[in-house]
């Protein structure tokens, strides 16, 4: 920092960077974005100035000069509840800051609960106050995905957005394949009045997560029952009242797969109120892998036989029996 007439101080700039580095203010101003036609000594000069003189990168001022923001959005169309109640959610936004940060670009968290929360923030982004979004829990009919795309913004979303496939560029769990999985683990254990609840239906998560429970149960020559099916919309509250519907419908069931984790932690405390042990009784299977898992009581390492399990986000990855 450089002292001001009255006494504050100054910071840094890019002059005293490319005087304490003995090049000129270009050289300075080349490595900085992006390093071309820099030689590699004026490169390690310039390093040792920026950490000598502690000089940090104008945002606004570059944002002027190369119309960029250099930074990116984290946009989540749920309710805001859900940020903090699901645990994927922290995943997803810290694993995103955290590579993000590695380029120095901050992440900016944006929520649109409501229709009127998603038009102002799409007016917003696609203003050009950031560089890219990654967009997070799509649902069907939701314009958000379309209209950043139509705008030409760069887009990431999180899971496939419904109706508009390859057009967007996705990361997504094969949902089938791991229903499967658990739901031939349930199988594979005895368990034949297997119910399910789903997350929502106009997800791609949520139907493909019941495509797999349908189909893993027609290989197994059981009958796809729509009475042991109800759905949930992934948090802990809904997984509970799921299980009681099903528990009203069919007292009977002896298994009961679970779109998320977060729902069995509700489905597991819904059986304890009725009476019902797991896994004696009803043997519970969650999806995602989380930590929730093993805060289920029982938990994936205190079940003896692991009834209470967790399907993996990745189909390369295998329930434990």
């Amino acid at each position: 920092m450089t002292a001001h007439a009255n006494g504050r101080r100054r910071a840094p700039t890019i002059h005293d960077v490319a005087r304490e580095a003995g090049v000129s203010r270009g050289t300075v101003s080349r490595f900085l974005n992006g390093g071309h036609h820099v030689s590699p000594a004026a490169g390690r000069a310039v390093q040792a100035a920026i950490r000598r003189t502690g000089y940090v990168v104008n945002r606004h001022a570059r944002s002027l000069s190369t119309g960029r923001s250099d930074s990116v959005a984290f946009l989540l169309t749920e309710p805001q509840e859900k940020l903090f109640e699901d645990p994927n959610f922290n995943v997803l936004l810290r694993g995103c800051t955290e590579n993000l940060a590695r380029h120095d670009i901050p992440l900016l968290l944006m929520l649109a609960a409501s229709d009127a929360d998603r038009r102002r923030l799409t007016r917003y982004l696609t203003a050009g106050h950031v560089d890219g979004v990654l967009l997070v829990s799509s649902h069907s009919g939701d314009p958000v995905a379309a209209e950043l795309r139509a705008a030409g913004m760069p887009l990431v979303a999180c899971g496939k957005p419904m109706g508009l496939g390859a057009r967007v560029s996705y990361v997504a769990a094969d949902d089938r394949d791991g229903a499967r999985e658990l739901v031939r683990h349930l199988v594979d254990r005895g368990r034949r009045r297997i119910g399910m609840i789903t997350g929502p239906l106009d997800l791609p998560g949520g139907t493909d997560r019941l495509a797999g429970y349908r189909e893993v149960l027609t290989e197994a020559g059981l009958p796809y029952d729509t009475a042991l099916v109800a759905e949930g919309d992934y948090g802990r509250a809904s997984g509970e009242r799921a299980a009681c519907r099903l528990l009203r419908r069919a007292p009977n069931l002896d298994a009961v797969f679970v779109a998320s984790d977060l729902m069995a932690q509700g489905v597991v405390n819904a059986l304890h109120q009725y009476g019902r042990s797991v896994p004696g009784d009803i043997a519970v299977g969650g999806f995602d892998d989380s930590p929730t898992a093993t805060a289920a009581s029982p938990s994936r390492a205190s079940a003896p036989r692991w009834s209470v399990c967790s399907s993996p986000r990745s189909p390369a990855r295998t329930p434990r029996g």
